[in-house]
């Protein structure tokens, strides 16, 4: 009989350290990341804030089926023009909203890749190392000029 007990522990033990390695407990990222990007120095210029009006549509999420109700909260910083540099963390209602809004930013990278080749193409390796993630419901967008200091701030 204690040998069953034994066993028995074991068994839910490893269940236990099992669903504890999920990525179900996945921590969504907070839009306060992108202030502690600046403050670690992560961007070469100040840069300004944008509200979830203009970043629903800057980033095209209408394009993957999105609407402006789906994107709950946001925090958006961006170069007025000097640099491609900027920060973002887009909240959506939902995994399902942020994996649409992941490959509306991609695509958005990847159109400013092609757009600033001949005009800015000094920011090209920026761009090239985005950051483009997505947590929970959430999706961080970052193109820096120090990516390390932003790197080391995100969670």
């Amino acid at each position: 009989m204690k040998k069953f007990w034994i066993l028995t522990l074991a068994a839910a033990m490893g269940l236990l350290m099992l669903a504890g390695c999920g990525t179900g407990g996945e921590t969504a990222y907070s839009t306060d990341l992108v202030e502690k990007m600046v403050q670690a120095g992560a961007f070469s210029e100040e840069l300004e804030e944008l509200d979830g009006d203009t970043a629903f549509v800057l980033y095209k999420l209408g394009d993957q089926g999105l609407e402006r109700e789906d994107l709950t909260d946001c925090a958006v910083l961006r170069s007025a023009g000097a640099t491609c540099e900027e920060g973002a963390v887009l909240v959506l209602s939902d995994k399902d909203g942020a994996a649409k809004a992941l490959e509306a930013v991609k695509a958005y990278v990847e159109g400013q890749i092609a757009a600033n080749e001949s005009y800015r193409p000094a920011e090209i390796p920026k761009l090239e190392s985005a950051v483009v993630q997505q947590r929970d419901n959430t999706v961080l967008l970052v193109v820096a000029n120090d990516l390390e200091a932003a790197k080391s701030v995100i969670e």
